[in-house]
């Protein structure tokens, strides 16, 4: 089935604004600019998002739709655990080194959306504790799962420092040592207690 025109259109915006947020950021980038950037009136605009809050979660939602296909993809290989968490990892150290890295557009989000009930906040909030959820679920296959959620949430943790080191311009270092400590909590994390 062929997507509508409407459905095109819709996507374009979502597209077109995030180039937009991840390049100026959130509250720099005005309705204007990103109407006139993807060449749509600005009723087509406020008829598919009648706010721009409602825009940012649309495209917080999109870009985390994209990761998640990525992890999909992960959890049907048949490796083990470890090298699926590298491989999360790996994902990272090439969207590090890619002249597209801006930092992360969810931390960008959580700095300019600080208030917890705020619908960008929740987006922010759905993205990272996937993310954590992702690992935890594969860590169960080796660990015991209050383990492996203790575990997950200290990766989440060394992936963020990493993204955050990566913005600062040391992206090699970041990465490697990441992934080192990561390993290494994994393996240790593994052991009977």
């Amino acid at each position: 089935m062929k997507p509508s025109p409407a459905s095109d259109k819709r996507q374009h915006v979502v597209e077109t604004a995030y180039a937009l947020f991840k390049q100026a950021g959130f509250h720099a980038t005005g309705i204007d600019r990103i109407i006139a950037e993807a060449g749509v009136a600005k009723m087509t605009m406020y008829r598919h998002f009648p706010s721009k809050d409602e825009l940012i979660v649309e495209v917080l939602d999109y870009r985390a739709m994209r990761f998640d296909a990525q992890l999909d993809r992960l959890a049907e290989e048949g490796i083990m655990p470890e090298q699926k968490i590298g491989k999360i990892f790996d994902w990272h150290e090439r969207w590090f080194r890619s002249p597209d890295f801006h930092g992360c557009l969810f931390a960008h989000a959580l700095a300019e959306f600080g208030d917890p009930r705020h619908p960008v906040f929740k987006a922010v909030a759905r993205q990272k504790n996937g993310l954590k959820q992702r690992m935890q679920s594969i860590l169960e296959e080796v660990m015991p799962r209050g383990r492996a959620e203790s575990v997950a949430a200290t990766l989440l943790m060394l992936i963020e420092g990493a993204t955050l080191l990566a913005q600062m311009g040391q992206a090699d270092t970041a990465i490697r040592d990441a992934r080192k400590a990561a390993l290494g909590i994994i393996a240790a994390s593994r052991r009977p207690q």
